[in-house]
């Protein structure tokens, strides 16, 4: 289910209502199961089969950060966490890149003289799945870090991996951040909510009036490219950079302004990134829970910047290569990385 769909305009204002005037003096766990169960129909709206896989996810990291807590040993806390690294990013794999390394392989072989026949399938890639598994793989690698203490509550874990506003397309949420605010008593706050509705409604004139505005004229530019002149080409470039903002800034408001209107906080994830003074401080301004997410848990474990001049280059390189893999399995966002 899409937030630009007829399908969302009669979901969210159902859920909305029921879950202040039905749920509002319900208990943590029912406010919980409540979202829990709508979060599943919004995101089994696209395709149910694919639900399975959140379960699973949250079942690993569920247990992997229960026994990191509790292992006595450090080897014992490293099994548990490669048990969901593993787990996570083998899915994460088989779905979004399997098809790209199997046909790249067959083509390297290829051009030894080498017929390889790979098994190819047809995979569906699951809507999100970039997302809520950077989300889940936080939660494990902060409890081995030792910076947070897993939670005692599967229902309230479930509910924060599988959040409806943010699991399509984020914020990535932390769950330092996030987690906690599923067992915080629930009291309906005017300004929150009147913040939330004005985050929607700039997240819907950015989507809608903005990016898909500009959509048919950025595609019809890209399409004819040999016959297009430079200017023109010039022109469907700054075109696109800002239907790709207001595209996915305007998704991320929309996500912020419906969990306000549920009272939950996410974090802000577009911070006027095209007023930036250089490319440094982009970085800080765009997509803010992704590039904060690759800073902390691949840069900066990888030595940042407090190493040699050329360690320093390839820990940013390698972040930026790791990251443009993450957008695409394609040669493209290797390349651009």
């Amino acid at each position: 289910m899409l937030f630009n769909s007829i399908e969302f305009v009669i979901f969210f204002p159902l859920v909305l209502a029921l879950y202040w005037w039905v749920f509002n003096r319900a208990s943590a766990s029912s406010r919980n199961l409540f979202l829990l169960v709508a979060s599943y129909l919004f995101y089994g709206w696209w395709d149910y089969r694919f639900l399975g896989l959140i379960v699973l996810s949250s079942l690993v990291d569920f247990l992997c950060g229960k026994y990191i807590f509790q292992a006595t040993s450090q080897a014992r806390k490293r099994l548990f966490l490669i048990i969901s690294l593993s787990a996570n990013l083998g899915i994460l794999f088989f779905f979004k890149y399997y098809g790209f390394f199997a046909d790249e392989l067959a083509g390297l072989f290829a051009q030894g003289g080498y017929q390889l026949h790979p098994v190819t399938l047809n995979i569906i890639l699951p809507v999100g799945i970039s997302f809520y598994t950077f989300q889940t793989l936080s939660y494990t690698i902060d409890i081995y870090r030792g910076r947070l203490e897993p939670t005692k509550d599967a229902l309230a874990f479930f509910t924060f991996v599988s959040f409806f506003p943010q699991l399509v397309a984020g914020p990535i949420e932390r769950a330092k951040h996030l987690l906690p605010q599923f067992a915080s008593p629930k009291k309906f706050d005017y300004s929150l909510a009147a913040n939330g509705f004005r985050q929607l409604l700039w997240g819907f004139f950015a989507k809608i009036a903005v990016a898909d505005s500009l959509a048919p004229m950025v595609d019809a530019i890209f399409a004819n490219t040999e016959t297009m002149g430079a200017g023109t080409l010039a022109f469907g470039a700054v075109l696109f950079s800002i239907q790709i903002f207001g595209d996915f800034a305007g998704y991320s408001n929309i996500a912020i302004g419906v969990a306000a209107l549920l009272g939950f906080d996410l974090m802000q994830n577009f911070n006027r990134p095209y007023f930036s003074r250089n490319i440094r401080e982009f970085w800080t301004r765009w997509h803010i829970s992704l590039s904060t997410w690759f800073r902390d848990y691949v840069y900066i474990p990888l030595g940042g910047n407090r190493s040699s001049k050329s360690r320093y280059a390839f820990n940013i390189m390698a972040t930026f290569v790791v990251s443009g893999l993450w957008h695409g399995a394609n040669w493209t966002f290797i390349i651009w990385g």
